[in-house]
């Protein structure tokens, strides 16, 4: 999602760019661009809003100063603009004092999920964490199998114990699991979940069903309290 999303924004840079002079044209634009852009990428139509209006509204005081790169100094002000509507500092994680620290992944099906998954048990691995990776996704067919062969990559173990397409209980998956890592003294608990396949619709009306918007959302990440055993962080969608 964030590579086709870095496609589509350079090649608006590159039109700006190439501009020596400006105009509030050209900016809009630009900005239309970015707009469908971040539209066709699931960003949520009210952040798509006030990023754009923030963005043109800097934009047109760089068009207006006649300096002498404006297409750069717009491209610095988008730069600045994402850095900041994703949230603007690097966040540390924090994990349990006791028991292990578990990770929900959720989000649409084909938001890579799975593949997170094993990008975080290696990382974390390499951080001197012990990882399990819970296949509690058992609706999307092979999703077990997937996981089981990420994991293997990551050189992390994974929790398989039921063969998945359509087969088995994800909650009860997810909880055995955690079980055996506090157990097993196991750290951190990845929980790679299913996700709804079908597209939602659209924020332009009731009847819009664009299927540009079948599209993975932008990730979030949000600590939530798990009993006393520790903290559990939601990761809503996946790049």
């Amino acid at each position: 999602m964030f590579g086709n999303l870095s496609d589509r924004l350079s090649q608006s840079f590159r039109s700006l760019r190439s501009r020596g002079v400006l105009t509030e044209s050209d900016v809009d634009h630009a900005i239309s661009d970015i707009r469908r852009a971040l539209i066709d990428a699931d960003v949520a139509l009210p952040v798509v809003r006030q990023f754009t209006t923030q963005v043109r509204e800097k934009a047109y005081g760089a068009a207006r100063s006649k300096a002498l790169n404006p297409g750069q100094q717009v491209v610095s002000i988008v730069h600045e603009e994402l850095v900041e509507i994703l949230g603007g500092a690097t966040r540390e994680l924090t994990f349990a004092q006791s028991g292990p620290t578990v990770f929900m992944l959720a989000g649409l099906q084909g938001a890579g999920k799975t593949t997170l998954a094993g990008k975080l048990g290696k990382w974390l691995r390499e951080e001197g964490k012990t990882v399990l990776l819970v296949a509690s996704d058992l609706q999307r067919p092979n999703a077990v199998q997937q996981l089981q062969v990420v994991g293997e990559r990551a050189g992390v173990k994974v929790w398989a114990p039921e063969p998945g397409n359509g087969v088995g209980n994800p909650v009860e998956v997810a909880r055995s699991g955690v079980e055996f890592a506090r157990q097993s003294g196991i750290n951190v608990v990845i929980v790679d979940t299913a996700g709804p396949s079908r597209c939602r619709p659209g924020d332009d009306g009731p009847g819009d069903r664009d299927p540009r918007r079948c599209q993975p959302p932008r990730d979030h990440v949000r600590p939530r309290r798990h009993g006393r055993s520790g903290r559990r962080l939601h990761v809503d969608g996946v790049p």
